[in-house]
């Protein structure tokens, strides 16, 4: 399935930040292998549709087009409209909820329930929300723009993310359907940080 295996075309950058369009293998996501000794509460990510009536958290009108995004809850994934072409000249990030747990570093392993979505076309490139399991991986082994996302959030926080073409893929990534120069939009539920 495309969206498995997606999940290294969107996250992993490399050891070098290459931008360079290669299939690296996916994070863990199995929940026989690495998952089997995590919590229940990280063990799924929700996903039912948030309430149609859901007042977005954030909104940002970026250098050309808008989007909005819904949070996620126990119950229900995110939702990201976007009005397109979305760009962004610089990387914002918007903690949609705040969590109790501890400071996620910048080095971290972290286990997320994401989705991503591509600004140029407002399509949903990724989500682990959609096959409904977590991913886990080092947080210094993502893009810039996802790692600055989660980086200095507090475990339990659910943010947001408008990302530049340089702090996601500024030479395209062909296999995800990103061009270069499309800025990427992430939500992004942070169930546990090592």
């Amino acid at each position: 399935m495309f969206l498995a295996a997606s999940v290294s075309l969107v996250l992993l950058t490399g050891a070098c930040s290459s931008d360079e369009d290669t299939s690296s293998p996916a994070p863990s996501t199995s929940s026989a292998s690495s998952d089997a000794g995590a919590p229940a509460t990280s063990s799924t990510c929700p996903t039912a549709a948030p309430d149609a009536a859901a007042i977005p958290e954030w909104t940002l009108d970026g250098d050309s087009g808008s989007m909005a995004v819904v949070g996620s809850t126990d119950t229900a994934a995110p939702a990201v409209t976007v009005d397109t072409p979305f760009a962004v000249g610089e990387t914002q990030v918007e903690t949609l909820m705040a969590g109790d747990g501890p400071v996620v570093a910048a080095d971290a392993e972290v286990s997320v329930c994401y989705m991503g979505v591509n600004g140029r076309t407002g399509e949903t490139f990724d989500s682990s929300f959609e096959r409904g399991a977590p991913v886990e991986f080092p947080l210094d082994g993502v893009v810039a723009g996802f790692q600055k996302a989660i980086a200095g959030q507090t475990v339990g926080s659910t943010v947001a993310v408008a990302v530049t073409s340089a702090d996601g893929y500024a030479s395209g990534n062909p296999a995800a359907g990103i061009e270069p120069g499309d800025s990427l939009i992430f939500a992004i539920s942070i169930l546990s940080a090592a």
